[in-house]
């Protein structure tokens, strides 16, 4: 069994886990976000490490469960030794994580976990993304200037996506938007359906969806039936390629999604253009704004290790509590203990009958 010799501090190895998910309905986000990082370290270790030392990468698959995200941390905190700990994709399993023994034992940090619907303030947790309300925020701004008042939303049933519903409606309040009604979504398809006719007969000039990608491509392929050209929003933990595969490319006309990296497509700065020839030399998959993000995460932590006056381990304890800049080639990002959100860039996509365009 491996024991505390892969510690960085001991031996010339840096070693990265991850509990996320790579076998659920959803898993495409977990696995192009696993492919961004794993590109960039592939790259590092390909160039030296990181003064030298190579960063072993260990990937669990979490399967979306609370339960056994946190049996998959164990293991990686207990028999890996890990230096740093990567979140995974969702509201529960990063809670789970937050709450498992192993984990508050230990000095870790959880960074940079996917969480779309709720707010974690925790001095253990640091996001390199913004968070859902700044997200909603560009989202409805995008909006603004069209004039539209009459707004739906649509959210899957479950605790984070309640909490995040009561924070888009006091963010319509707040706005003056009037909410024309609202749709929850749950596991019967008949009633689903219904709701979506419903809520299509209130002529919302815009809807706004919380949900998954799976929940959110059902949602339109019913609501399209009924309104075929009002618009739909959503934010970032869409995976667009999914999305349109399961709802159907029309159904998908008409519909925008925050984003939190710019184009992966684009080579226009650097951090684009680094991203796209790493990905065609280490990966045969085509490149998604989660592989952006992923890359970009494991640069931030490179960074982040290189300027650490104390120990390896101790980088993102010393990111959190200091006011530092990070330049990415193109992307910034700004620590500050007054924030555990590294990033503020936030875009928007469009998906029109030629595709995306951002």
């Amino acid at each position: 069994m491996p024991s505390a010799a892969f510690s960085a501090e001991d031996t010339g190895m840096i070693v990265i886990g991850q509990a996320i998910d790579l076998s659920s309905p959803n898993a495409a986000i977990g696995r192009d976000y696993v492919a961004g990082i794993k590109t960039y370290f592939d790259a590092l270790n390909a160039s030296g490490g990181i003064a030298g030392k190579k960063v072993r990468y260990v990937v669990r698959d979490d399967q979306a469960t609370p339960t056994v995200a946190v049996r998959a941390v164990t293991e990686l905190i207990e028999r890996d030794q890990v230096d740093f700990l990567l979140g995974g994709v969702g509201d529960d399993v990063t809670q789970a994580v937050l709450n498992a023994p192993v984990f508050k034992r230990s000095n870790l940090v959880l960074f940079a976990p996917l969480v779309d619907a709720v707010e974690l303030y925790n001095n253990r947790i640091l996001f390199w993304r913004p968070g859902y309300v700044q997200e909603v925020q560009h989202i409805l701004s995008h909006f603004a200037p069209l004039g539209i008042k009459d707004v739906g939303i649509v959210y899957q049933d479950g605790p984070a996506t309640r909490e995040a519903f009561r924070s888009l409606s006091t963010e319509l309040r707040g706005r003056g938007l009037n909410l024309t009604g609202t749709v929850r979504l749950g596991s019967n398809e008949k009633q689903n359906a219904q709701e979506a006719s419903r809520l299509a007969s209130t002529k919302p000039g815009f809807v706004i969806v919380i949900a998954d990608t799976i929940g959110t491509a059902l949602f339109l392929k019913e609501f399209r039936k009924f309104a075929s050209q009002t618009y739909v929003a959503g934010t970032s933990l869409i995976n667009l390629e999914t999305l349109r595969e399961v709802a159907g490319a029309r159904a998908v006309e008409w519909t925008v999604f925050s984003q939190v990296v710019s184009n992966p497509n684009a080579g226009k700065t650097a951090i684009q253009l680094e991203h796209l020839t790493m990905m065609k030399k280490y990966r045969d998959e085509p490149p998604s704004s989660l592989t952006l993000e992923g890359f970009v995460v494991a640069k931030t932590l490179t960074k982040a290790i290189q300027r650490s006056k104390r120990s390896t381990r101790a980088a993102l304890q010393d990111l959190m509590t200091q006011d530092t800049n990070i330049e990415l080639g193109g992307l910034s990002v700004n620590s500050s203990a007054k924030s555990n959100h590294l990033s503020g860039y936030v875009d928007i996509a469009l998906f029109k009958k030629n595709g995306l365009i951002f």
